[in-house]
């Protein structure tokens, strides 16, 4: 459209609206030059710069600088532009109506050439307005900069706390080592080598391709939004806390080990005098009582003492690795040996408990009749010296002795209830 033509004419803008677009398109111009500035002193901008990048940081980082050196070219025609327009603005303080058709054009129309800025295949300028160089520049700039917030937080965040998990993990090396948990001795050293590799891997990664360790925030469209990527870093954190635990355990059985060694050996031999004792009882029972079957009594088992000595072999050699594990198998084995030599001898002694326990009854309601008179009774008198003569003879049948004492029982019933003592028949509890 020719400035003089009727179209031209009736969209020509007034004096205040020249003032006002220039005012605008100032503001524009000055809060583009503060981006641009801040971008280029960003300092993830300069590590960029400075980096030996590989994959993906590397393809979008070669893509934004070639955005930014486009930005600066975009925004010196812009400076350009605006500066040519003021200069005619400022001739005269009324513009005339030729003065207000070129700020018009200059001010709307795609009076901004820019050369070598189109795509291989198109023509090498072309013309556009500055509200399209504005719009041109924020999308360029809001690409840069994400690539460079991006890679920030990523060598803000990663990096610092790799270093501080190395550190770590060289403290639980030397204290893994310090109690002989070593690569291929161990499966906590062979842990703490593998996480190792995995921390300088890791870092190495990190430096060099940073926004491979980046997640983009879903439905976010402002630069740099979203967050770092530390699957990895946490994995190998909890690995590492878990070789921790593993090692203070560890430490934790250096440290009582001697004390855990003297209670196992106090704990076998109790289990071993409880079996030489029921080995002695068993005699005994065999000798004084008849007609029963005892059980036999099986000697200490020799793998625990075994197993004990190589204990104490490995707290004098400091396996500690080695030591923790037996040591916790030896002490659950040992309770379960004291508890059945406790239960040999309870077995054993059970014929003795029963005789014991029907020399009590017998006396009992001896005792009984005699407080109502009847001591003198020849019938409960020989039924009572037999049963005694049973429960007091060696060896003792107890089958025998047993259905003598209810007999006696049976008779002193009988008889007291004779007397009117209110006496019945042995019941459940006199049996």
């Amino acid at each position: 459209m020719e400035p003089g033509s009727p179209g031209a004419q009736s969209a020509v803008m007034d004096r205040d609206g020249v003032d006002r677009a220039l005012a605008r398109l100032g503001a524009e111009h000055e809060a583009v030059e503060t981006s641009l500035l801040a971008l280029q002193d960003h300092a993830g901008r300069r590590l960029l710069e400075g980096a030996g990048l590989t994959g993906v940081t590397k393809e979008r980082w070669a893509a934004a600088e070639a955005d930014i050196t486009r930005l600066w070219t975009y925004f010196d025609a812009y400076s350009g532009a605006l500066a040519a327009a003021r200069k005619i603005r400022d001739r005269r303080r009324w513009p005339n109506r030729e003065d207000l058709v070129e700020l018009t054009e200059r001010l709307r129309g795609p009076g901004v050439l820019i050369a070598g800025a189109a795509v291989e295949g198109a023509a090498l300028a072309e013309r556009l307005s500055l509200a399209e160089l504005v719009s041109r520049m924020n999308a360029l700039y809001a690409g840069s900069l994400d690539v460079v917030v991006a890679a920030d937080a990523v060598w803000s965040a990663l990096p610092a706390r790799i270093d501080l998990l190395a550190a770590e993990l060289h403290r639980t090396r030397s204290l893994a080592h310090s109690v002989g948990v070593r690569p291929g001795e161990h499966p906590s050293g062979d842990d703490l080598e593998s996480i190792t590799a995995e921390l300088a891997e890791l870092r190495a990664q990190v430096i060099a391709d940073p926004l491979a360790f980046w997640l983009p925030a879903a439905g976010s469209s402002a630069p740099g939004g979203g967050r770092p990527d530390t699957a990895r870093y946490d994995r190998a954190a909890l690995a590492l806390e878990d070789v921790r635990r593993e090692v203070e355990a560890v430490l934790d059985v250096r440290q009582d080990a001697e004390q855990r060694l003297i209670a196992l050996r106090d704990v076998l031999s109790r289990a071993d005098r409880t079996l030489a004792e029921a080995r002695t009882a068993r005699g005994e029972v065999l000798a004084k009582i008849a007609a029963s079957e005892v059980p036999a009594v099986s000697g200490p088992p020799t793998v625990l003492q075994e197993q004990l000595a190589a204990a104490a072999e490995h707290r004098r050699q400091s396996r500690w690795h080695r030591l923790s594990p037996l040591l916790e198998s030896l002490e659950e084995r040992a309770e379960e040996e004291l508890r059945r030599a406790r239960e040999s001898l309870t077995a054993v002694t059970a014929p003795l408990a029963v005789r014991a326990e029907l020399r009590g009854r017998l006396d009992a309601y001896k005792a009984k009749v005699a407080r109502h008179g009847l001591a003198e009774d020849p019938l409960l008198m020989e039924r009572y010296d037999t049963a005694r003569r049973m429960l007091w003879s060696a060896p003792c049948d107890l089958r025998a002795a047993e259905q003598a004492v209810l007999r006696y029982q049976q008779q002193a019933a009988e008889s007291l209830q004779g007397t009117g003592s209110g006496a019945g028949t042995p019941g459940k509890e006199d049996a």
